[in-house]
């Protein structure tokens, strides 16, 4: 059974930075592609920053140069460093697992659909 659980989050001020990290258990597809994804309240999931095949990374435009995304496969631990945080951060954070054995594209691996397995997320509050 796979099983993905994500940690810290928590509130912080604008301008700070926070380290989420996603922890996979039962997942054998050790090359496949993972994601973070975020909603905030009355809005759709959206991807924030994914990690592929031979470490390809896609970062959405609204967080690029502050998120950064990593994997560290002999911990089975995908992380996601956010600097620079903004209020319109805030929200629930979920990490996810596709099944996908290859790097399928910038924007494709932002998407929902490609994800099977999904975390229960982790919540980022960022004030002014």
């Amino acid at each position: 059974q796979v099983q993905l659980v994500e940690s810290g989050g928590g509130s912080v001020q604008a301008g700070g930075s926070l380290r989420l990290s996603c922890v996979v258990s039962g997942y054998t597809y050790s090359s496949a592609c993972m994601a973070w994804f975020r909603q905030a309240p009355g809005k759709e999931r959206e991807g924030v920053a994914s990690f592929g095949t031979y470490g390809r990374t896609s970062v959405a435009d609204s967080v690029k140069g502050r998120f950064s995304v990593s994997k560290d496969n002999a911990k089975n631990t995908l992380t996601l460093q956010m600097n620079s945080l903004k209020p319109e951060d805030t929200g629930m954070y979920y990490c996810a697992a596709s099944q996908l054995p290859v790097w399928p594209g910038v924007r494709e691996s932002l998407t929902q659909r490609i994800y099977k397995y999904w975390g229960l997320g982790t919540q980022v509050t960022v004030s002014s």
